[in-house]
């Protein structure tokens, strides 16, 4: 390849990159827009109080209601589940999580009438940021919001923290430092803690505890809140089900019981779970587990008419922003759709004074709930016009009856024939605000279907560019060169033509909405010039079976049950399609021998010898594909499954001899893993040079395998250490994950800076001596098979210059130049698969190395599939067919879940960030890099491995060419084996190696671009649909994710390929010069 034909490969599949990313913007802007918010806020001046009845008034400091309680204290204790509050004394044998939290228990059955616990229902997602923001602005938080939690922004809606701070209340808060970012600048004091390592469990609550009971006795506060993170972070790292938990939760229950002794009478305690957690410890969706968390509510004076219910009653958390605002007499925000609790506002006096006083909270409610409706439907006008005029006739024959009924009033003296319309009315109340939260619950997603659709094509027509143009590049030579006219030109104009419009509308510019115009002006370019192009179709029936197979993934998409069982659809997938491959090859007679008497006697033997061979390696494939479904993650959707044990650390096994064992494996896995890549460099002749690449996979290697083993031994024993030896734990769980990183970037490095692992021997002929003896590294057998030849053809060569020309010449023997390229893959995805390794736990080492066997399996099913199929018929040995590509992406994401995955966000491995960071992170970028990789770690080892399809069957014709020779001594096979260069036969035409470079990472995101497109539909097409924001939304944003990963990695792949073949050119050159 020369530098002019070699880098417009990697700018074109750059630019289509380019046109995907933009169809995936513009669509994620209309399908994942957040909710409107509106810049009003609440004051004591707005006219929603109802009219009073006689002696009614309002005291000082308060607004809209009378103010019961002059100070609160909010204890958020994250994750707390409704389980881990409940007490059952009936349970003699508790789990860790049961019973712990006895004070609770106590303060209810003593003081019926001052405490009472609740069932706290989580309004989805389940994420901390998001339960936050409904927890003080009353409103539901769309689900994109979930992809800023670790990035939080102001909340500038109306909240209860801005009407606290507007009318005059010090808040002091201590905990949990998200809220930093949510409310800036507005406590009075406040004690943040760092909240991301989920791995630290009491860093955040000691901190709290240092300063609570001080800040209570000191009076110097109005309201207090302290998030606790403790049990959030032990389910996490532990699971509920585990001792540390009990640990966690007794402390809590100590912290509440020393607590209430702290608390005046004018004081109101309310301790809140703001979500629940799964089996595993996790949260963020919207199951059962997660959404069901506890509120327990507490005053040292009577705060309830009556004693509580038999079964606790669920409320929704959005309801406890209006009950707080109204007992701490202050406005209810502006955006609020929660309920007032009414129990809370019964008093001491009589049933018909409590109606009276509940029926009045319920109007303010009511009228502010109206008002928002109101000034919402003018604003974002999607909500339903019908079901608006039905709440607004429900609010107005509400409002219109409690006027009425107030006029009769006398006192607190309601006529009896008027007393039962009071509970009546209290219903009618209930309902119209119950039914405006399910409105607007179902409402809230304000799609944009223009811009939705406009992504949905942009990335159809990215998917038909990349089928096109691979087809067009087998077909002109100069086609790469040619097609950058249309990015480089048109993307831009285009683009100018859209900043024209809007500085003559003079509307804002939208950046996304600039990209994306540019790329589909310089797709209708590229479509314009080659439409009418004629091209060498692929043959219809060869297409039919990998199309096929992609054609059932991608219409699975559409059905929430096949995305709930992808992990088991996926691979059924991928054997389907190899043992399809099979078939293929023995329907069109590839894998028989013509037929002759003896073969039509003895049926059997009419079958190639290779075809055993072809059948062991899918045999090995159907093995490897059955043993990777026991490294798998479950959903809550399948109530049945469990969890596979491999994805647990081997810190939580208790069994010391079975956490030594797997230790033992795991290590042992590594050094096969280092020993298995060394050999296949060494048997190719790539471990012979002293280069500094070749001396670190001699050296650096197994010095990464010892970090990584160490940080093993260290991590899985950190609980169990204590002491001085508990602080070098703690160095050491940070110093080799770094030392990892550090060796492997430095190999990395090595492997860009110089990625050539050939070994020249350069001699010059004497008489004495035709070759000199090799004094490089000795090599097994099969090096000195491959080395004969070599030096025969030297000694004919210099033999034959010496006769005709009287003089001696250089003779050259290169080890290691037949699969230069490969070497330079091999070792980059070494190295990847040690950092992605390191970013998992311990067992699914286990997973990784079915990754690698599997990988190699597919390689060579296809150079034995390539080399069968060009036996009767010759092909394009350039080409990479269309089943291989497929076969390599289903593997992709059949280890996507094979890795402990699931397109789910409480599935995400959180811990992966702190893999050598003990601390919280000073910024969300390389967090974000190690969870990403970590996710998407399946994608990124094929991703940047996809170029071994195009380099494969040439480095395994060695292999071939030895079995031939020993069979055959004759010339004519000497002769052919002479002519087999492997990989560099793809230097002898390097405009065909650039096409065929080209091709590949075209139909690489083809596929992807089909799989995409079809998440793109189902989420479009089914955007109201029971299941979307569960099934469908995640897995799109998990697929737009996984895309982006992927086709990075593909240039990074192509891109390595192109720098070795950089190498090897200067190489060459410098061998001319000598």
């Amino acid at each position: 390849l020369n530098i002019p034909s070699r880098w417009p490969v990697v700018l074109f599949l750059a630019w289509v990159c380019f046109l995907f990313f933009a169809g995936i913007g513009l669509f994620m802007s209309g399908f994942l827009l957040t909710r409107i918010e509106l810049a009003s806020s609440s004051s004591c001046s707005d006219p929603l109080v109802p009219p009073p009845w006689e002696r009614q008034s309002l005291p000082p400091g308060s607004c809209w209601a009378p103010q019961r309680f002059s100070k609160a204290v909010l204890v958020i204790i994250d994750a707390l589940h409704f389980e881990f509050a409940r007490f059952d004394p009936a349970k003699t044998s508790p789990l860790p999580y049961e019973n712990k939290l006895g004070v609770l228990h106590q303060l209810a059955t003593a003081q019926p009438r001052h405490a009472r616990l609740y069932r706290f229902r989580a309004d989805p997602p389940t994420a901390t940021m998001q339960r936050i923001k409904g927890l003080t602005t009353g409103s539901l938080p769309t689900f994109i919001d979930v992809g800023s939690n670790f990035a939080s922004y102001a909340i500038q809606e109306d909240n209860l923290l801005a009407q606290l701070v507007q009318n005059g209340r010090r808040v002091v808060f201590m905990g949990d430092d998200t809220w930093e970012g949510l409310f800036p600048k507005k406590f009075f004091r406040s004690y943040f803690f760092p909240s991301f390592n989920v791995k630290d469990l009491h860093t955040v609550d000691d901190g709290i505890l240092q300063h609570l009971y001080p800040t209570v006795d000191s009076g110097e506060w109005d309201v207090l809140i302290a998030h606790f993170l403790g049990v959030d972070h032990c389910g996490h790292k532990h699971g509920p089900d585990h001792p540390e938990m009990a640990k966690k939760l007794t402390q809590m229950n100590e912290m509440l019981r020393s607590l209430v002794d702290h608390l005046g009478n004018d004081t109101l305690l309310l301790v809140a779970g703001d979500h629940g957690m799964t089996e595993t410890g996790d949260h963020g969706g919207d199951s059962e587990k997660e959404v069901n968390a506890a509120l327990f509510v507490y005053s040292r004076t009577p705060l309830f008419g009556s004693g509580p219910p038999e079964e606790p009653e669920t409320i929704p958390q959005v309801n406890l922003v209006p009950t707080v605002a109204l007992l701490l007499g202050v406005p209810i925000p502006y955006s609020n759709i929660g309920e007032v609790m009414a129990d809370m506002f019964a008093g001491d006096g009589d049933t018909v004074s409590a109606a009276l006083q509940q029926l009045s909270v319920y109007h303010i409610n009511a009228k502010q709930v109206d008002r928002f409706l109101q000034s919402y439907s003018l604003v974002a006008q999607d909500l339903p016009a019908e079901q608006l005029q039905h709440l607004q006739e429900l609010f107005s024959s509400a409002v219109e009856e409690h006027t009425q009924l107030l006029t009769q009033v006398q006192g607190t003296m309601v006529p009896p024939e008027l007393e039962p319309r009071l509970g009546s009315l209290i219903s009618r109340f209930q309902h119209y605000l119950r039914e405006a939260r399910a409105v607007c619950t179902q409402s809230w997603a304000r799609f944009h279907p223009p811009r939705m659709v406009g992504g949905c094509i942009l990335i159809a027509s990215s998917c038909l560019l990349c089928y096109m143009a691979s087809e067009l590049a087998m077909s002109s030579q100069s086609f790469c060169h040619s097609c950058l006219l249309y990015p480089l030109f048109w993307g831009p104009v285009g683009a100018a033509v859209l900043w024209l419009v809007h500085v003559f509308t003079q509307e804002g510019l939208d950046l996304l909405l600039v990209s994306s115009w540019a790329a589909a002006v310089s797709q209708l370019g590229f479509f314009w010039h080659w439409w009418g192009q004629h091209f060498k179709r692929a043959p219809w029936l060869g297409l039919a079976f990998p199309m096929g197979i992609l054609f059932f993934r991608c219409g699975a998409m559409f059905s929430d049950s096949f995305v709930v069982a992808e992990a088991r659809v996926t691979p059924f997938l991928l054997a389907s399609l190899v043992m399809l491959l099979v078939g293929k090859l023995h329907w069109d007679g590839r894998l028989t021998v013509p037929e002759g008497p003896k073969q039509q006697l003895l049926g059997f033997s009419s079958y190639r010898r290779e075809i055993w061979y072809l059948l062991c390696l899918v045999a090995m494939l159907l093995v490897c594909v059955r043993l990777s479904s026991f490294f798998h993650q479950c959903r809550e959707e399948i109530p049945q499954c469990r969890p596979s044990v491999f994805l647990s650390p081997l810190a939580s096994l208790r069994n010391t001899r079975a956490k030594n064992l797997f230790y033992l494996l795991c290590v042992a896995l590594l050094a096969g893993l280092v020993y298995a890549v060394q050999s296949w460099l060494r048997h190719y002749g790539n471990l012979n040079s002293s280069g500094p690449l070749v001396l670190f996979v001699r050296w650096g290697f197994p010095l990464v395998v010892l970090c990584i083993a160490c940080y093993w031994a260290v991590a899985s024993s950190a609980d169990d250490s204590l002491g001085k030896l508990q602080e070098l734990v703690q160095v050491a769980v940070v110093v080799f994950p770094r030392a990892v990183y550090g060796l492997a970037s430095v190999g990395l490095l090595l492997l860009l800076c110089n990625p050539m692992t050939v070994f020249a021997k350069d001699t010059r002929e004497s008489a004495g001596s035709i070759v000199t003896p090799y004094l490089g590294v000795p090599g097994s057998e099969v090096d000195f098979l491959h080395v004969i030849p070599q030096i025969y053809k030297r000694m004919q060569e210099s033999q034959k210059s010496w006769l005709e020309r009287g003089s001696c010449r250089a003779t050259i023997a290169a080890y290691g130049l037949g699969s230069v390229y490969s070497a330079a893959l091999v070792i980059a995805l070494t190295l990847l698969g040690f950092l992605l390794m390191l970013l998992h736990s311990e067992r699914l080492s286990f997973a990784f190395l079915l990754l690698f066997v599997e990988a190699f399996v597919l390689l060579h099913i296809h150079t034995c599939a390539r080399a069968e199929g060009t036996r009767l018929a010759p092909c394009q040995p350039f080409s990479v067919p269309w089943y291989a590509v497929i076969s390599w992406l289903l593997a992709a994401s059949q280890f996507f879940y094979s890795t402990g995955h699931q397109p789910i966000f409480p599935a995400i491995h959180w811990n992966a960030a702190f893999v050598g960071f003990h601390l919280d992170h000073n910024t969300n970028l390389l967090p974000a890099v190690l969870v990403g990789a970590n996710t998407f770690a399946s994608h990124i080892l094929f991703a940047v491995g996809c170029p071994l399809l195009l380099l494969w069957p040439f480095v395994c014709e060695m292999s071939n060419s030895q079995r031939k020779k020993l069979k055959k001594e004759s010339r004519e096979e000497l002769q052919e084996v002479e002519e087999h260069m492997m990989e560099m036969r793809l230097r002898e035409s390097p405009e065909e190696f650039s096409t065929a470079l080209l091709r590949l990472g075209l139909k690489y995101l083809f596929v992807l671009g089909a799989q995409l497109l079809a998440c793109v539909c189902a989420a479009m097409i089914l955007r109201r649909h029971l299941m979307v924001w569960k099934v469908f939304a995640p897995k799109f944003l998990f697929e737009s994710l996984g895309f982006v990963v992927s086709s990075i990695c593909l240039l990074l792949g192509i891109s390595l390929v192109m720098r070795v073949d950089c190498a090897v050119s200067s190489w060459f050159s410098q061998l001319q010069l000598r």
